[in-house]
């Protein structure tokens, strides 16, 4: 399910809960809207709302930190690449071949990491390497070094290689890491709780129901945040591919 779809799902929740306590407002005995009920559903929703607050921030935080790990990430492969290119570029001619191979293994490899950290995949099958990438290795190992220097630059480029798969496999095992749903059920229901309380207490007019919409767009907002900033690759706030696709100019003869 989409951030905005989920969203707007918690909104309708959320200000559901506003007509339910007005509903409750108008059908409840006088005797059961005292003030000392008013008391205690007030020292309630402030518990209530102390936790969602806590668990809201806590939830943004750890969405940031997500976000910010994995872009992260993708600009250490960006550097790694570039890195390894102009090792190869140092080492002589003879490596055009496996750079040729980098090229295409850097497409394909962000092709399958945009997919798979997309909004709609299924880790069903465990991480192979690509193809490309394979061939390209293979292509490093082989080098036969004619000096110091270019067995100094051939050891540079596999454990570059190595770094690369490193990163690339910590991306595959955060690949479809969300807020579990149950999580997110609990939440919900405790944001509906105080609004409804909201409203069993308030003057039924068109100034708090206004209010009390923006206040639950609001809180509908913070999810939406919070699931924009735990799916990178996907959505409005997706970590570009671009600069991963473009680090490498085409070679040239």
């Amino acid at each position: 399910m989409s951030p905005l779809l989920m969203s707007v799902i918690v909104f309708a929740c959320v200000f559901g809960g506003t007509f339910i306590g007005m509903i409750l407002r108008n059908r409840l005995p006088e005797h059961h809207l005292s003030g000392a009920t008013k008391d205690i559903v007030r020292l309630g929703t402030g518990l209530i709302g102390t936790i969602a607050a806590l668990v809201l921030g806590l939830l943004i935080a750890s969405a940031n930190s997500t976000f910010e790990t994995q872009s992260t990430q993708v600009q250490q492969l960006t550097a790694d690449i570039i890195l390894l290119d102009r090792t190869l570029a140092q080492y002589g001619p003879e490596t055009a071949s496996a750079r040729n191979l980098l090229r295409r293994a850097v497409t394909a490899m962000a092709d399958r990491i945009w997919r798979e950290n997309g909004a709609d995949s299924r880790k069903a099958e465990p991480f192979e390497a690509s193809a490309a990438g394979l061939s390209f290795y293979d292509d490093i190992l082989k080098l036969s070094p004619r000096d110091e220097t270019q067995r100094s630059l051939q050891a540079r480029a596999i454990d570059t290689v190595q770094d690369l798969g490193k990163t690339r496999l910590l991306l595959f095992a955060e690949a479809g890491v969300a807020i579990p749903m149950p999580f997110l059920v609990v939440l919900i229901s405790w944001l509906a709780i105080i609004f409804a309380s909201f409203s069993l207490f308030a003057d039924n007019n068109t100034t708090t129901i206004v209010a009390l919409g923006i206040f639950a767009l609001s809180a509908s907002a913070s999810i939406f945040l919070i699931l924009e900033l735990s799916q990178p690759f996907t959505g409005l706030m997706m970590i570009s591919s671009e600069p991963l696709r473009g680090a490498l100019a085409p070679l040239t003869f």
